[in-house]
């Protein structure tokens, strides 16, 4: 059986499309087996990719812009969805029924700093009327460390993605507020990336078969049976929060049978990061995105 390496930027229920291809036998299925590592910055995904070592990651087309703002050509593109909603969320420490986004103004706030969370946040905010900026905005560090610092008293609002509202709330500790996904619609958040050569192997499309697959039927799919198959990937997250997390993810429609990343999503994308001021320019999808029905 053939080894597919497959490398991730975060590791959570969010991604779960792609967790439910490798758990859920849709690799073995087509003689590939999974071996699967998470990033870090001593080992990065990009590095990876161009030496080989790695197939192909779970990304973002947004980790492209920085590359492109410096003029260079890429070398990675990004292929297929995963993610086309942003899965972020806002909990406070008490059930804020009528909240509004004006509400975290003043306040001090676990922001999640990853450029596109980050981001997301500013541009969510924006078009609900509040001011990003006046925010006591706190960095604690990854996504770990803020959850603890929350769970330890720091912060009136934190920013995570799911399953840890969930579990704040299951804990007792928080109130799910606000979602940012619900706020912004269609927008190009997480993606499957690979080098161009990579993409016309064999084994490329092997793995797009089994992606594709594996996402239909977990369009169907009732949360519980998806939870019930990726678990032992997460085996951290409570059984029913990983159930409301990815419940609560269906709902949201982050995850659609369509595999490509559309120009909608894509040019929701581009305004983020305008008004952020990550990027000075519009960048056209071909130059970081080689869609799927062109590996066919």
């Amino acid at each position: 059986m053939a080894v597919i390496n497959i490398m991730a930027l975060r590791h959570s229920a969010f991604y779960a499309p792609l967790l439910m291809t490798i758990q859920g036998g849709y690799l073995k299925k087509l003689g590939l087996e999974a071996n699967y590592t998470l990033s870090t910055p001593d080992n990065p995904i990009d590095q990876n990719l161009l030496a080989g070592t790695a197939h192909c990651s779970q990304s973002a087309p947004a980790v492209s812009f920085a590359a492109l703002e410096q003029g260079q050509t890429l070398e990675i593109f990004h292929f297929a969805a995963i993610n086309q909603r942003d899965g972020f969320y806002l909990t406070a420490r008490e059930p804020m029924p009528d909240f509004q986004w004006s509400d975290l103004e003043g306040q001090p706030v676990l922001v999640d700093h990853l450029f596109q969370p980050h981001a997301t946040l500013r541009y969510a905010m924006h078009l609900n009327g509040a001011d990003f900026d006046q925010m006591q905005i706190i960095d604690a560090g990854n996504v770990d460390q803020m959850d603890a610092a929350f769970r330890a008293g720091q912060g009136a609002f934190v920013h995570q993605q799911g399953p840890a509202p969930q579990q704040l709330e299951k804990d007792g500790i928080g109130h799910c507020v606000a979602s940012i996904g619900e706020t912004l619609g269609p927008i190009a958040f997480s993606s499957l990336c690979a080098t161009r050569e990579w993409l016309q192997t064999d084994m490329a499309q092997d793995f797009m078969g089994a992606y594709q697959q594996a996402m239909t039927d977990m369009i169907s799919m009732e949360a519980v049976a998806i939870a019930r198959t990726i678990h032992p990937m997460l085996p951290n997250i409570d059984l029913d929060v990983l159930e409301k997390t990815l419940a609560d993810y269906k709902k949201l429609e982050t995850w659609s049978e369509d595999i490509s990343i559309n120009s909608e999503a894509y040019n929701n994308l581009l305004k983020v990061f305008l008004h952020s001021g990550y990027i000075t320019r519009s960048y056209p999808m071909e130059s970081c995105i080689q869609p799927v029905q062109a590996l066919a």
